[in-house]
């Protein structure tokens, strides 16, 4: 994959949650304009870029044709857990708590939550 661009309603707030989440995953802040930022790690970058008013309704939503989540490789289960607390303590939806830190199934080991616009983010540690 070279790169994801998403268009979100809010830049700042979706600035404030990419930025946080992708630095704790190494990510560094790569190119920034107006109505955009992207971060990097490797040769893969994310990029977030302001919708324009006309194109804001209908709200995303996962389950409808398109985008479903954005998964991320942790590390470890230790960083899957230390990313729960932290997305919990700023105040972020932390998803299927009821089964976390199993909600994907068979041993699957990770996080699930969502940023400013709902999407879904996942953040899965290796398996063994």
């Amino acid at each position: 994959m070279h790169h994801i661009e998403l268009y979100v309603s809010d830049l700042e707030a979706s600035r404030r949650f990419w930025g946080w989440f992708l630095k704790e995953l190494g990510y560094k802040e790569y190119q920034k304009w107006s109505s955009g930022i992207s971060w990097k790690k490797d040769c893969f970058y994310l990029v977030i870029v302001q919708a324009k008013e006309q194109f804001l309704e209908p709200e995303y939503h996962r389950c409808r044709v398109g985008l479903n989540h954005l998964a991320f490789h942790a590390e470890s289960k230790l960083q899957v857990d230390l990313m729960t607390e932290k997305l919990m303590a700023k105040g972020y939806r932390v998803l299927y708590r009821d089964r976390h830190p199993f909600a994907g199934g068979d041993g699957h080991y990770a996080v699930y939550c969502e940023d400013p616009d709902r999407i879904k983010v996942e953040l899965v540690a290796p398996s063994g």
